[in-house]
């Protein structure tokens, strides 16, 4: 069965630096979307083909920094949508047949090979598989008048990459866009499918402040 990932790196980087999308700061000597791109290209699993999702304005930047750093590693560019719903489905047309597809923020570059390869084999078996983490920290729900304490043992903080047999993403994706479709899990539960959990990995933090990059430089170096 075919192996896609598609690799979401739409973000502007307004929490970062005025006009330099979080996705291609400096990590360690390369930009962090080409660390991403390289987990899996380098993960055990068989060759996975890699679709990358880019805004428009940004597709000549990512070619430039392609050329400047020797980034050889074979992959489709597409360019995305309005939302990261949208960017998802240009890129869910990519790909072909009874497949297995995951769906990976490219601002993750520390989600651990041993994640990508069980997620792909869960997927394959049971149809979803979503890598989600425990919560440490007290957790609380807030309303408009007052908060609640909630349980954390029941609490998980979700990763990605989110892998699925590409017949349910597919139908999932056939829906119409809505507010609460806040990662591709969430799409497909709405369309009806069961959500499966799988053990994530820690460390892998998705880079959106400064603060982020600091810490995966740290865990990188």
């Amino acid at each position: 069965m075919k192996k896609y990932a598609i690799i979401v790196a739409g973000g502007s980087g307004r929490r970062m630096q005025p006009g330099m999308p979080k996705q291609f700061l400096i990590l360690e000597g390369l930009p962090v979307l080409m660390h991403t791109m390289r987990v899996f290209y380098l993960t055990g699993t068989e060759e996975v083909r890699l679709i990358l999702v880019l805004p428009h304005d940004h597709t000549g930047t990512w070619r430039d920094l392609c050329l400047q750093h020797s980034f050889a590693i074979d992959h489709l560019v597409v360019e995305g949508g309005e939302t990261r719903f949208h960017s998802v489905k240009n890129g869910l047309e990519k790909t072909e047949g009874d497949s297995l597809v995951a769906v990976h923020d490219g601002v993750r570059p520390l989600v651990a090979p041993r994640v990508i390869e069980n997620a792909f084999t869960i997927a394959g078996s049971r149809g979803t598989a979503i890598p989600a983490v425990p919560v440490n920290e007290s957790v609380r729900m807030q309303d408009k008048n007052s908060s609640r304490s909630i349980d954390r043992k029941n609490v998980r903080i979700v990763q990605t990459p989110q892998v699925f047999r590409s017949s349910i993403l597919k139908k999932a994706y056939e829906q119409e866009y809505r507010g609460e479709f806040t990662d591709d899990a969430s799409v497909v539960e709405a369309a009806g499918f069961a959500i499966h959990l799988i053990e994530g990995n820690v460390e892998n933090i998705k880079i959106t402040r400064k603060i982020d990059l600091d810490i995966a430089a740290s865990l990188m170096g």
